[in-house]
């Protein structure tokens, strides 16, 4: 079964890039990074240690995580409750981080994220998608923009939503975040050897997704 790629840090649009394109394929879609997030949230709903690897997995296997399309907006739900809007908080994504950086954690979601994989297709976007869940992927991405672009999308993003928030504390945040992806001693934020890696500073969302599709044709 056909599987694409998108990897990426945050904010260099692997989300919006990926659901557009498995929209455009007709295929299904993996937010990879909605998982850590969905965890992240079950585990605080628990008062779960997120320093605690062995309450952290039974957590994982525990939650129960569904993806759902209302309105053309992808919503996920964690133990039947929609915890959309909490899990794109920054306070998630830092959690998120943190947990995926367990390697306990890691090896407890990859059988899940591969389950995804089924006929016509799957897009799979995240960190590690190409480099370690579909390591036979036949097509793979990387997406990457500046450090100051991606803070100013957030920015934008969450000023939109009423979220009082600043630049530099973003900026900060965010590298911070690449910093620790990076440098975790499993699965590493890196593009795969064989990835195409694109540069979305300052491009078109439809650029961009030209610029996919175009990679994957025959």
């Amino acid at each position: 079964m056909p599987v694409l790629t998108i990897d990426g840090p945050s904010g260099s649009g692997k989300g919006t890039i990926s659901r557009l394109v498995a929209r455009r394929l007709e295929w299904h879609y993996l937010d990879s990074g909605a998982l850590y997030r969905a965890i992240g949230v079950a585990a605080g709903w628990g008062d779960i240690d997120l320093g605690d690897p062995a309450a952290l997995v039974r957590c994982t296997f525990d939650t129960r995580i569904d993806f759902r399309e209302h309105d053309g907006d992808l919503r996920v739900l964690v133990n039947g409750t929609d915890a959309t809007d909490e899990l794109r908080t920054e306070t998630a994504g830092a959690a998120a981080s943190a947990i995926a950086a367990i390697p306990e954690v890691r090896a407890a979601l990859k059988d899940r994220q591969r389950a995804f994989r089924r006929l016509p297709g799957l897009v799979a976007d995240g960190r590690d998608m190409g480099t370690v869940i579909f390591p036979d992927a036949a097509h793979k991405v990387f997406l990457t923009a500046s450090a100051e672009e991606r803070a100013e999308r957030r920015y934008k993003q969450l000023n939109d939503k009423g979220v009082s928030v600043t630049f530099a504390g973003l900026l900060r945040e965010i590298l911070a975040r690449d910093a620790r992806d990076a440098s975790r001693a499993v699965a590493p934020l890196r593009p795969a050897e064989d990835a195409v890696t694109i540069d979305t500073t300052g491009v078109a969302i439809d650029e961009v997704v030209t610029r996919v599709l175009g990679l994957m044709a025959p």
